[in-house]
């Protein structure tokens, strides 16, 4: 795991529960931890909406998800930018799966999968997966210059499905 500024506390580890999250899709629609169990979930924490490297990420994930289909892992972007910033950065880039405001109190998810910058506020770059029961079964935390592409999401997926189930990468 690569680190490159403080953090408030200690990543989540894997094997650990996930910390458990509500956060807004829309100004009316809110997306829990508890509505994709049952499902894999990669979390996928990131600086700020319209930075070239989440955009560039973003993209590639929106690629992966079109690759896999509605039976693949829940993807999801999260940010403390506001949800209809969100929505014009989705639009722009074409992505269609949820991306969420860690807004109330900025940063406060973010925290509690201890991926914050104590420096700047913001998430930092990062990825968590979680199995369909909760359950952390990858994490990491990237420079913010970094887009660290598709390969330790693929291979955490693939450790843990179960035998008889097509792994994301086919």
């Amino acid at each position: 795991m690569v680190k490159h500024s403080r953090t408030s506390g200690s990543t989540v580890r894997p094997g650990s529960v996930a910390p458990p999250f509500s956060l807004n899709n829309s100004p009316h629609s809110r997306i829990s931890l508890r509505d994709l169990r049952g499902r894999p979930a990669v979390l996928v924490f990131y600086v700020a909406d319209w930075h070239p490297v989440a955009a560039e990420q973003l993209r590639q994930l929106e690629d992966l998800r079109t690759r896999i289909g509605d039976g693949g892992p829940a993807l999801i972007g999260i940010s403390i930018d506001a949800t209809w910033s969100h929505a014009a950065f989705a639009r722009d880039l074409g992505i269609e799966f949820p991306l969420l405001a860690d807004d109330r109190p900025p940063g406060a998810i973010a925290r509690a999968y201890g991926v914050d910058s104590t420096d700047t506020g913001r998430s930092r770059r990062a990825i968590v997966v979680i199995d369909a029961r909760g359950i952390v079964r990858w994490s990491a935390v990237f420079p913010d210059a970094l887009n660290p592409g598709l390969d330790g999401i693929l291979t955490a997926l693939e450790a843990f499905a179960a035998p008889g189930e097509t792994s994301p990468s086919g």
